[in-house]
């Protein structure tokens, strides 16, 4: 039986709504179809039509069985909005009520859900509402709001005797005061749902401590947490785990934190995955990991965890995430296996399968590029050099865009991705596209 291709109209929340529109002639509008068609009804929120998140909407669509049902607040357009069967739009696509609504229309249009997923992590625990509304398998409220709000995530990691940068969370300056005073300068101070160091000070000072205070607006209503700094090397541990058993494990490390690019505007940072990945350097972070998602009662997702080894060589967990990874991590992942780990996603989260493959064949780094100053991408220098030298290693790259405004993330305003069999060549060529490739802005 035919399915449609063009995306139905409908809207929720404080939007107009009406019936699905078909084009003349077009194929039946999904109201049409009968329900007894044997497909899987899967709800994909993908608030806005980014690139990072349409990688995974396309390995969804791909999946044999699926018929892909979209919850935007901003419609895609072309070969994208095609990718699903109906689009329903909603005005505030985090808020759980708007998104139990447009799962109601989409069901009574296509009969039961059997799936709800998106990757965004202001996501996780709107999704998980709508799961329980309907039942339905996959990160329940309670498990998604610990990994959604990193006090209570570190409060059960130090239950489980694991190690993990002290905190308290803060509901009234006097509350940032007396953790200073028990844990000493420097510390971090953030948003309690943060994430990838966004809204993140560093704090060296007790003027510096009321001044973020301030900003984050702490009070009982809107609470942030306090952390000791925790310093050393820094890590990502990555799973994809089915009804709580990992299938999948992969490591890559941050040159430099995250945390020291966004204070230092002219670094260009860095992940690289190493080909090897076994053996002192990770046996003892690989079971950390795993230990933590045990002790946070995951089920099944695509897990991000941040970790340091400090210089004394003992371990701690930054803090664990249950979505895919950004910082082009799951690219990378693709490149170092020759597997495609979005596809692997959906596999795990949709059909409850994993069966890509695990081997390790390169290694890959990831350099992200941006400049010093303020204002619009003006030039870029030393790209035919660097291309040059190593551009038979790159296998992916989107270099910033002229004109395009200066991006405030550490990922920067464009990245290069280089590939090989041997970690030290990869890294070689690394440093030689970070010494060699240099952004000017101009306003």
């Amino acid at each position: 039986m035919l399915l449609p291709r063009l995306p139905s109209e409908a809207t929720c929340g404080s939007m107009d709504s009406g019936p699905p529109r078909a084009p003349p002639g077009g194929p039946p509008r999904p109201t049409d179809i009968p329900h007894s068609c044997a497909m899987r009804n899967v709800l994909f929120a993908a608030p806005f039509p980014l690139e990072t998140t349409f990688r995974f909407v396309r390995a969804a669509a791909s999946l044999p069985g699926v018929r892909l049902l979209g919850v935007v607040a901003q419609r895609p357009e072309g070969a994208d909005a095609r990718l699903f069967a109906d689009i329903v739009t909603v005005s505030d696509p985090f808020d759980p009520r708007q998104l139990v609504e447009a799962a109601h229309l989409l069901q009574r249009r296509h009969g039961p859900l059997s799936r709800v997923t998106g990757i965004l992590e202001p996501l996780m625990v709107p999704l998980a509402h709508v799961r329980e509304a309907f039942d339905l398998p996959g990160l329940g409220v309670d498990t998604a709001e610990l990994f959604r709000d990193k006090g209570r995530m570190k409060d059960a990691l130090r239950q489980a005797g694991l190690p993990c940068a002290r905190h308290r969370v803060l509901r009234a300056p006097e509350d940032a005061t007396s953790f200073a005073d028990e844990v000493g300068f420097p510390l971090v101070v953030k948003p309690i749902a943060g994430m990838g160091s966004k809204a993140t000070w560093r704090i060296r000072s007790a003027d510096e401590l009321r001044a973020a205070v301030g900003a984050l607006r702490v009070s009982p209503e809107r609470p942030a947490i306090a952390e000791e700094f925790l310093q050393g090397r820094e890590y990502s541990f990555e799973t994809i785990t089915i009804d709580g058993v990992p299938r999948f494990t992969s490591f890559s490390r941050y040159f430099p934190t995250p945390l020291e690019v966004l204070e230092n505007p002219w670094i260009q940072w860095s992940v690289l995955h190493p080909r090897a990945v076994d053996g002192p350097e990770f046996d003892d972070a690989r079971q950390l990991g795993l230990d933590a998602l045990k002790a946070l009662g995951l089920d099944t997702a695509f897990t991000h965890m941040e970790w340091f080894r400090r210089d004394d060589g003992s371990l701690a967990i930054g803090e664990i995430a249950a979505r895919p990874p950004g910082a082009q991590i799951v690219p990378g992942n693709n490149f170092v296996h020759d597997a495609d780990f979005h596809r692997a996603w959906a596999n795990a989260v949709i059909l409850d399968r994993f069966d890509t493959a695990t081997e390790r064949k390169y290694a890959v780094a990831v350099a992200f590029l941006r400049g010093i100053g303020q204002g619009r991408v003006a030039r870029i220098h030393g790209r035919e050099a660097a291309h040059a030298a190593v551009g038979h290693l790159v296998v992916e790259s989107r270099l910033p865009r002229i004109g395009a405004q200066r991006a405030d993330t550490y990922e920067g305003d464009g990245f290069v991705i280089l590939r090989h069999p041997d970690t030290d060549t990869v890294k070689a060529a690394l440093k030689t596209v970070l010494e060699t490739i240099r952004i000017e802005y101009a306003r």
